[in-house]
Parts: C-alpha cells; structure tokens; sequence
C-alpha cells in the first residue's frame, strides 16, 4: 500500500450529540476559502457513538456525484468534471429556470465531443478499509451521472444516452464503443438529468429523471414514436425485454432513487418541511406545476404529497435507508440524508402512515463547520457503513455555477460507521458458486443480497431454481422475499408458482407476486380471479395499494373486479394513497372500456362506500364532464340516472360544476339537461352556466345583496362573469365602485370578461379613493385591454393617477400592448423600466449586507414590517397570503442569498411561481401564475390574490415571463432601522412567542 493513497482521516465521537434543533456553526465569513482533505476532515462533527472517515479526495479524484459497489466490493465512482456545461454544445438560449436549448444534440460517444466526465474503480485490497489502487474504466464521458454493473458490462447514464460498455471478460476494459439502448433524455438542465441508475430486486433498471429536463425516449432501432415527459419522475427499463416505462410521475428535483429491502422505491425532495417521496407503481405525485409542467394525466385530478414531516429547512434530496449493523443499534431502520446547502447529514426515522410513510428527525449524523462541505449521494456500502460523496463546493446553488464559480478539481469521500466498528473485508462475490449466492440471500447482509441477486440474474442459472423454489415456501421474512426475487430472476417463477406465492404468510411476498404478475400486462382467468377474491380480503395496506396499482395495468375485464372490491374496503377511505390509485385505475378506463366503468356502478353496492363517495363520485363526474364530448356528456346523464339516491346525485353534480366553471352548457344534449332537471337542476351557478331563464336576474340579486353570505356573493359573482352578458356589466360595475372587501375584488375580476366603453372611465372615476388591494386588481383589469390600457397611460400622464402608485406587474403587463401609444408612454413614464444593472444590484446587496450587520435589531417590530410588506404575499410561521412561496422552511439565515432574492427577485425565481402571459383572442394582455389547468381552461393568481379563469378556446398565446411577481425596490420605503429590523424577523429559526 503506497504511502500516497494511505490517506483518510477519522473523527472520533464525543464531539456533540446533534439534536434535531441543532443548527450547524457555518463559518461567517461571506467567501470562505476551500480547505485541504485533512483539514475539511477537521471540520467534520459527527453523533455521539459513529465515527467518519475520509477514504478519498483529491487529487486521486474531483466532482464525486454517484458511488456504488461491484460484487469484489470495490468502489466505483462517477466524477462529474464536466459539470455544469457540456462539451461541444453551444448554447442559443437558456430561460429563467436556467433550462438552456443547445444548438445540437451531442452524438454517443467516442463519436461525440469529449468531456472530462470519466468513471473510477477504487480497491481496498487488503481488507483495512483504505482504498489503494485505483483506475479509471473510461473517461471523455460528457453530463455523465451514474453505472452499475450487470449482464456482461457496464450501464452508464451519459444523458441523452443510457448506454452499455460490454466487457465479457471481466477485466475493467470496455470490449468496444458502448451499446445505446435509450436515447432522448433532456440535458436542458444539468443539475436536473436523468441521474442514480440502480438494479431493482425485479431486474429493472431504475433510475430519475429531475425535474427541469424533459424526455423523448425511443430505443434505437424499436420505436418511431417517443415515450414523451416533462419533469420530474422515476423511470425504468428492462434490458432483455428493452421495455422502457416511466414507473411514477412526480417529486421534487428528483436527483436519488433508493429502494429499500422490501423493493420500496423513495428519492428526496429539493424543497422544504419533508424528506422526500415515496413512489408506487404507476403514481402521480405532487410537483412544481407552474414550471415543470402538468401531469401527463389531465384527469388525474389529484395527487400524492411529499411523506409527511415537521417543518424543516430544504432540502434532503438523496438518502439511504440503514438495514445494517455496522452504525450504532439504534440506526437500524432509520432514514440518512444528504443535506447539501446546509451541509449535513440528517437522521430521521421513517414509519408507516397507513400504506405510504412518513418521517420525523432525530438529529445530525454528520455537520461541518466548513461551508465547502456539500454531500450529494449516499449509500451503503459492502461493510454496511455508509458513504457520502462530497462535490465540496463554496456554492452548490446552479445558478452560481454557471457563472463559473464552481471549483472542478476537488471533492471528497466519506465512511461513516459506529465508533467501534471495525474493518470487515469485503467478499468476493463473484468466485462464489451458484449455491453460495443463494446462501447469501439468506444470510448477508443488504449489499451482499443486492449483489447476489444481480449475479443470479446474470448468470441465469437453472440450478438455482429448485432451492430458491424450497427456500421462497419453508423460509419466512426477507428471505422468503429475497427467495422470490431470485426464483423470478432465474426464470423459475411461473404462473403456478406466482399463484401460489398470492398465498404467502409474509405480506411482502404476496406484495411482489402481485406486481410481479402485473407486470405481464395480463394474467390467466384463475389468477385474475384469484385478484379479485384477495383483494376482498387482503390485511395489509401496502398489498392492498400494490393491487390497486396492478389492477390499472390489467385489462379491465380482469382489473376492475379488483377494484370494485378495494372500493368495498371502507378502511382506507382516508388512506394518502390508495383511493387516487383507485380512481386512477377507473379513470384509465374512461375512454376505451367507458361500459366496464359504468357497470361498475349500475347497481346500488358501491355508491354507498365511504372511498367511493369521498373520493370516486366527484373525480368520475369531473372526468366525463371535462372531457365535454357530446358522448361524454351524454355519460354524466348515465351517471345521474344510476346514482340510488340524492346524497349521489349531489356529489356528481358538484363534480359537474368543477368541471364546467367558466364554460357555456348551452350545447348540452338533451338526455343530460333532462337528467339535470330530474336532479333537481343543479346549484343557482349552474343554472348560470346551463343559460336557464331568470338565472342572471336571481344572481344579480344575490350578488347585490349585502347581507347575503360574502362566499355566496362572491362565487356568484364569478360566474355572472364567466356568463359575458351585457346586461350584468352595469351591476359589477357598481360592486366593483361602490362594494367593499372581497365582493369588490371580484367584481372587478369579473369585469375582466367584457369588452365594454364604459368600464374604463367607471374605474379610472373611483381608482384614486381605492385600497390598495382593490388598486392591484383595478389595475389588472384597466391593463388588461388596449383601450383601457391607454386610458390609464393617459390618466397617468396627465397627473391624474400617481405613477409610483402603479406596480411594476401592472407595467409590464402595459409593455405587452403593440400599440404605438401605449408603447411611447410606457417609455415615457418608466424610462427604467426593465430594471436596474447587475452591478447597481451587486452594490444594492453589499450595502444591506453591511446595514444588516452593523446595529443592534428589534425581531417583533420586523415582524410588524414583514405583515405589512411581505405578509401579503408570503407565509412565515403560518402567517401571511398564499401568492408567494412559504417561506419558513427556506434558508433563510443564508443573509447574501437572502438580499439577493430581495434585491433581484427575478435572478431565481422559486418553482412553482414564475410569472406567465396570457393574450386571449378578444384583445385582453392577463398575468399571474399558472395555478390550475386542465384539457378546457386554464387559471392565473394575480399580484392581488385573485384567480382568473380563463378558457382555452379563448387563449391566442402563452408567454413566460422572466420577472417575479415580487418587484424591485421592495426596500426603498424602509429606513435603515426597519431593513434591519425585518432582516433580523426573516432570518429568526422560530416564530416570535
């Protein structure tokens, strides 16, 4: 062993038992120095009763990004050099989410450009737990981000490529040019790409895809037609199938997949207050909508959130699951999560919350008091200890490392393990016979049957298949599962033996034979059968989620028996994911077997269940009614016409409502508006939307009544908007003038539908005695159109409106007229319109930096400037207005990155708010963000709060908007006093008592 390679340094414990509250001590300075690898090693503070050490660094290697092990236990690292631009490429354009468009797309290597990218094998050869030789098995790589071994060679995601690097013989040297056999994975994003490739229990490839990348996925030489996506999600791929499939939809940035012993799939999260996902087959989770894009289901009409969790700081993105004994007792089980901004290494637990999990802190495993410490993947290694790869960076934000701060030539790699552990050599796997690895599984520990599994797979051997086959009936627990696993891998699972495992004693057995018949796509009568009886009566939750979910790939002859028996299972009424996986197995056979879904509900049994009332009737109304065909509408008169009883009909129609707001009904057929009638007509709003006679003059009077209920007042309000009849504009003109409240602000939304004369001049007349929230939405509907967009300009110019009383939303949505006046007096009256300079802004940050430091700072009079600033828009410790992101689980105590967001509120717009403009064919201009949108109309959150529906017939174009709806100079009318008061209530970890 060369004295050279013999580096790693150790941190004992007793340097601080980390409680969850615990805050790490980053350094203060504002542009900390890298440290040497002893030096960072130093810095590292670890829980009381582990150790740590340091097993790499530079300059052996740089940019760790992805680590796992190969069955002789050695290292094998992906070391993203190239990382954040790649090579050859030019980039035309990028957006505000930092999505650029190149001006090619790279060709596979070695034709391709090359990039620094390469992939590490590092060896502990003599068992002491020092990594001695290293090599490299290729290098030129270009936005490479994860391999694993298998099936005779290596598979590398180098986006847009998966690719295979055959090596028969074993010897670490690739036999020829890689293989592709997935082509189309976006590289819009770098620090979003398809990313953490990993064997599945099943012989699956799996791996992520982030949440600002797209995909046109094709196999080369197989498909025509791309399997397309948008944003984040888990997918996989089955190399001797070549099946390619996306498993679940969904997540935050999803950069880390992780699947635990059971076959659980999770990745993190790169937002706040959870630790990450938990996905089941064919699920839609919850994701930024606004910027990466809708689900590619427009009738899933829901989805599943983030695993419950207390309120933290973001983000957790990867993390790994301990099933080992190489870390204290007590870390069994137990959640371990890379914290890259904040660098750190959280523990959580996890347990169930009915079929799904939740997750609750126990503290720190691992803080550093260098702020270049930035832990990026995480897992368990062949000794059951686990090991952090370190990208050890001043600034792990995307946005600075395209400005060319990121340092490529570092990075680090960590083992962290019980203080007393000691070193364990690492078998070699691959010299063990076919009988041992079928011990292995048995016995070893979570790496050991991974790889056995894998090595089973390979080899196919036929004479694993009777002691897998006696060990998956006699055995119990994880090696009954681990016997199953192997038997499938094998080929040794046919239908008989699947049939037989559906009875198993062990939950997760029969959990896996399910899934894995569905994955067939079609079972035999018996089996199918067989389904439909277990799912009647089926104890466990997860089995019962994984029926749900195999019952949608089935066809619905054999699925929706199974569902119509879950839909029986009152317990899971409030399940987080079983009754949407329900709906989503109904829905898919909504269009094609539309009969099979209504037989399903001709007789009385399910409509009285608790899923199917709470969750089903109003989803299934919705869905046929947003659909909007005639045949489809003529479907909603079914459903009306089968529903037992009134308590039914009602939850249809207010899914019939939901689906029709802001849409015409007078085309409805007539078996549909007869069903309605016999239903009792529906509420008074959809009267207004069916066109009955007298329904506007009925609402008209609600709305103009004052001591009506405000919501009733409103919601009628609304919808004698979406009605665009001349005669109720009188009416919301004078609400819109002479109301109060809520009934004001929505008036004046409603008369955002009209193109009328008289509106301008009505609320120019009453704009000056305003409040300030009816001022915003006056000035969103005078914006909106040309004619009243000059009119404002105009009475503006003429000194009639104060000009620094309008917003810079209202001015920019004024600049997206071609009118050649509005154009001139936009120039005029805003000569600085487009913002101030990045240096002007850079000193802007330099001096509150300084302010924010230099006095003493009272916390409730910031609170008190934070309720009248910020409080309109942002929520911080529960309090404040819904427009804005919440901010309590961001990083606040970051002060630069916190004056920057202020300062230059359009340089990183949080996802999930960016600002879009909306030109409709009748002339109007609207901005907000995108907070609903469905196949028939779209929905903006304006600066004030208030929705615009808008429908999608009327739409000419979409534009992003590169600004925030959060406007510069937000500060200016603070004094010093006040900006280091509300600076010191943003920055505080707690809410004031």
């Amino acid at each position: 062993m060369s004295t050279r390679s013999r580096r790693f340094f150790r941190l004992l414990p007793g340097l601080g038992l980390l409680t969850a509250l615990a805050t790490p001590a980053r350094a203060a300075d504002p542009k900390p120095q890298p440290l040497s690898p002893a030096e960072a090693a130093r810095k590292l503070v670890v829980a009381e009763g582990l150790k740590i050490e340091q097993v790499l660094a530079e300059p052996t290697i740089a940019q760790p990004v992805f680590l796992n092990f190969d069955e002789r236990g050695r290292l094998w690292l992906v070391e993203y050099r190239q990382y954040p631009n790649p090579a050859g490429l030019v980039e035309l354009s990028r957006d505000k989410f930092w999505r650029a468009v190149y001006d090619k797309v790279p060709a596979p290597p070695p034709l391709g450009d090359k990039g620094l990218d390469r992939i590490t094998i590092h060896e502990d050869a003599d068992g002491d737990g020092t990594y001695e030789r290293h090599k490299t098995f290729v290098d030129g790589l270009n936005i490479a981000t994860a391999c694993v071994k298998g099936r005779g060679g290596v598979w590398v995601l180098n986006p847009p490529y998966l690719l295979f690097y055959p090596d028969r013989d074993d010897d670490d040297v690739p036999d020829g040019d890689p293989v592709v056999h997935l082509q189309g994975f976006g590289l819009e994003d770098t620090h979003s790409v398809v990313n953490s490739l990993r064997w599945g229990p099943d012989g699956w490839l799996y791996a992520a895809q982030g949440s600002t990348v797209s995909g046109d996925v094709i196999r080369p030489g197989l498909d025509k037609v791309p399997v397309h996506s948008l944003g984040q999600l888990i997918w996989r791929y089955h190399p001797e199938t070549r099946r390619y499939e996306i498993f679940a939809e969904g997540g935050g940035n999803a950069f880390g997949v992780e699947i635990d012993g059971k076959g659980r799939i999770f990745s993190g999260h790169n937002g706040g207050d959870t630790r990450g996902f938990h996905y089941v087959q064919g699920g839609y989770s919850l994701k930024g909508f606004q910027k990466h894009g809708p689900l590619s289901n427009p009738y899933a009409f829901g989805y599943f959130p983030a695993m419950k969790h207390a309120r933290v700081e973001r983000f957790t993105h990867n993390f790994v699951i301990n099933e080992d004994d190489a870390l204290r007792p007590q870390d069994r089980g137990r959640l371990f999560g890379v914290e890259p901004l904040q660098g750190r290494v959280v523990e959580a637990e996890i347990f169930p919350d009915g079929s799904t999990f939740q997750t609750r802190d126990i503290g720190y495993a691992v803080r550093s008091t260098d702020p270049w410490f930035r832990p990026v993947d995480i897992k368990a290694g062949p000794d059951g200890a686990i090991y952090v790869c370190d990208f050890y960076e001043g600034q792990i934000a995307h946005l600075r490392h395209h400005e060319g701060t990121i340092d490529p030539s570092n990075g680090r790699v960590y083992r962290l393990s019980a203080a007393n552990a000691p070193h364990r050599p690492t078998p070699d796997l691959r010299k063990k016979p076919t009988a041992e690895l079928v011990s292995v599984l048995m016995t070893g520990n979570r790496w050991a049957r991974n790889t056995s599994l894998r090595l089973l797979a390979d080899r196919r051997d036929p004479a694993a298949i009777p002691p897998l086959r006696e060990a998956l009936h006699s055995a119990t627990g994880q090696a009954a599962l681990e016997a199953l696993w192997g038997l499938y891998l094998c080929g040794g699972l046919d239908p008989a033996e699947s049939a037989r495992a559906l009875d198993h004693a062990d939950p997760y057995v029969r959990l896996w034979a399910v899934r894995l018949l569905g994955d067939a796509n079609r079972v035999g009568p018996d089996v199918a059968a067989r389904l439909a009886t277990m799912a009647r009566g089926e104890p466990n939750a997860e089995v019962r989620s994984q029926l749900a979910c195999t019952s949608r790939r089935l066809p619905a002859a054999q699925g929706l028996p199974v569902v119509a028996n879950l839909l029986a299972r009152d317990e899971d009424a409030n399940d987080v994911q079983i009754p949407l996986l329900l709906w989503w197995a109904i829905e898919a056979r909504c269009g094609a077997d539309r009969e099979a879904v209504l037989a399903l509900f001709r007789g009385p049994e399910l409509w009285s269940r608790p899923i199917v009332r709470k969750q089903i009737l109003v989803r299934l109304m919705q869905r046929f009614a947003a659909a909007g065909s005639q045949k489809d509408l003529r479907t909603c008169a079914q459903l009306l016409e089968a529903a037992p009883d009134q308590g039914s009909r009602t939850l249809l129609l207010q899914g019939f409502e939901i689906a029709t707001k802001g849409r015409s009904l007078a085309t409805m057929p007539d078996e549909l508006t007869a069903a309605l009638a016999k239903s009792g007509g529906g509420s008074l709003l959809l009267d207004l939307r069916r066109g009955r006679p007298g329904a506007i003059e009925e609402a008209l009077k609600v709305a103009a009544d004052p001591s009506a209920d405000p919501r009733r007042r409103i919601a009628m309000v609304e919808a004698l908007g979406e009605t665009r009849r001349p005669q109720v504009v009188a009416s919301l003109k004078d609400l819109a003038e002479r109301d109060g409240g809520d009934v004001r602000l929505a008036a004046l939304n409603a008369l955002l539908s009209f193109d009328d004369p008289s509106i301008a001049p009505a609320i120019l007349a009453c704009y000056p005695t305003m409040p300030d929230d009816a001022r915003v939405a006056a000035e969103t509907l005078l914006a909106a159109r040309k004619a009243s967009a000059l009119a404002l300009l105009e009475a503006i110019n003429a000194g009639r409106i104060d000009r620094a009383a309008i917003t810079p939303e209202t001015v920019r949505t004024l600049s997206v007229h071609r009118d050649p006046r509005i154009v001139a007096l936009v120039a005029r009256l805003w000569p600085n319109a487009q913002g101030a300079a990045t240096e002007q802004l850079r000193r802007e940050v330099e001096r509150l930096d300084a302010l924010a430091r230099s006095g003493a700072a009272d916390r409730a009079k910031g609170k008190a400037v934070y309720l009248g600033l910020c409080g309109k828009c942002h929520v911080l410790f529960g309090e404040g207005g819904h427009v804005g992101p919440d901010l309590t689980s961001y990083g606040r105590n970051d002060l630069p990155n916190l004056l920057r967001n202020i300062v230059d509120p359009d340089a990183e717009i949080r996802e999930g708010y960016q600002t879009v403009q909306v030109a409709t064919k009748d002339g109007r201009i609207l901005s907000g963000l995108l907070t609903e949108q469905d196949p028939q109309s779209l929905v903006l959150r304006g600066a004030d709060g208030r929705d615009i529906a808008v429908r999608r017939e009327d739409v000419e174009e979409i534009r992003g908007s590169r600004h925030s709806l959060m406007p510069e100079g937000i500060l200016k009318p603070l004094d010093d006093a006040q900006i280091r008061d509300l600076l010191s209530y943003l920055r505080s970890s707690q809410p004031l008592n």
